[in-house]
């Protein structure tokens, strides 16, 4: 027979212990975070910036951050691993393509029908050289939703979704789609869902005024540069626009100089038809850009020439030759350092990246 103060102790111990039990969700503290956390009042309208404490659209907020990205992507930097040893690639890699003078692609070439000047300076040795007519690709497509190309929207988002669905292989290459007016806007992140691509392209609504450098200098560094590969890509812009930027914090130098440090080609397909007046001059813009990331600028004479750009822009990405070589006088300096390849044949005409950027101390 159990003892009555023994009984006693139990029915404590129980009566202390059903609290713990029955306590439901509501009655649970909350989270320190969202205790501690003070509400945020309201945001004062941000002033214009000068030209050397620019931002990028408040609507990308992964791209806010402009310090350099050389200090986050040099070869140099210390490692936050004390295991790790980081050896410096002094190696240049170009991705180029070769027409004849009927602008077809010339594919059967080697390295010793080239000649390679790195800052005017003959290179030595090439040190690998390929063809590259298959290599997996990350593209970005661009497009200007700008209130000045509302008459061609339509026309020019069927003619994207058919390029992409001819381009992207499932398993294989990747995309995403950025719309623009007067901020970037992602509709849809990197994947090789032509389903997905089509319905981030048919998302596009057209705005008001053009952000064009914003949205390159956002795809390069916050999609290209810093997506993830375990093997070598193809990485490409196609920029569907008129040209006319009005809106940006970045300059057009600045947005080709983060092509250049994302190794991304950018083609543009200009929607100024017909041309004329302030078209030209925008067409221009377009060329620059092009031309400085070893792309192609087209121009269409009428809506139905932008299919045909696309399907060009197609050929060229399997066209490709891909060659690496070592600099003279090679420092890490930070410097832009220019690229000259031509053939050795007469007739043939290279198209590749103008430079890039040494990498930093």
């Amino acid at each position: 027979m159990i003892p009555v103060y023994r009984i006693f102790l139990i029915a404590l111990l129980l009566a202390a212990a059903s609290p713990i039990f029955s306590q439901s969700n509501d009655d649970l503290p909350s989270a320190p975070s969202a205790v501690n956390k003070p509400k945020p009042g309201p945001k004062p309208d941000p002033a214009p910036l000068p030209a050397t404490e620019q931002t990028p659209p408040q609507s990308a907020p992964a791209a806010a951050d402009l310090s350099d990205p050389r200090d986050k992507n040099d070869a140099n930097a210390p490692s936050s691993d004390p295991n790790t040893i980081r050896v410096p690639v002094n190696e240049v890699n170009v991705v180029f393509t070769v027409t004849d003078k009927h602008n077809r692609y010339v594919k059967d070439l080697s390295k010793t029908d080239f000649k390679v000047l790195d800052d005017d300076r003959p290179v030595e040795e090439i040190r690998s050289f390929r063809r590259e007519t298959d290599l997996p690709l990350q593209v970005g497509l661009l497009i200007d939703a700008s209130n000045s190309i509302r008459e061609r929207f339509k026309f020019e988002q069927e003619s994207a979704i058919e390029f992409l669905n001819d381009t992207i292989r499932p398993r294989y290459d990747k995309a995403f789609v950025l719309g623009f007016d007067i901020a970037p806007e992602l509709t849809q992140d990197f994947t090789d869902s032509s389903e997905k691509l089509s319905q981030g392209i048919r998302a596009l609504q057209p705005g008001n005024a053009t952000a064009m450098y914003d949205a390159v200098y956002y795809a390069c560094r916050d999609k290209l540069l810093k997506s993830q590969q375990q093997t070598s890509v193809r990485r490409a812009i196609v920029l569907v626009s008129d040209g006319n930027d009005n809106a940006s914090h970045v300059t057009r130098e600045e947005a080709i100089e983060m092509a250049l440090r994302a190794n991304t080609i950018i083609y543009t397909i200009s929607t100024n038809f017909p041309s004329g007046g302030d078209s030209d001059r925008y067409d221009k813009v377009l060329e620059r850009i092009a031309d400085a990331t070893g792309g192609r600028a087209f121009r269409p004479f009428q809506l139905t020439d932008v299919a045909n750009a696309f399907a060009q822009i197609q050929d060229d990405l399997r066209s490709q030759y891909a060659l690496s070589y070592h600099p003279a006088n090679f420092a890490h300096d930070g410097r832009y350092r220019t690229i000259a390849i031509s053939a050795v044949k007469k007739g043939l005409k290279v198209r590749s990246r103008t430079g890039y950027y040494a990498p930093g101390e």
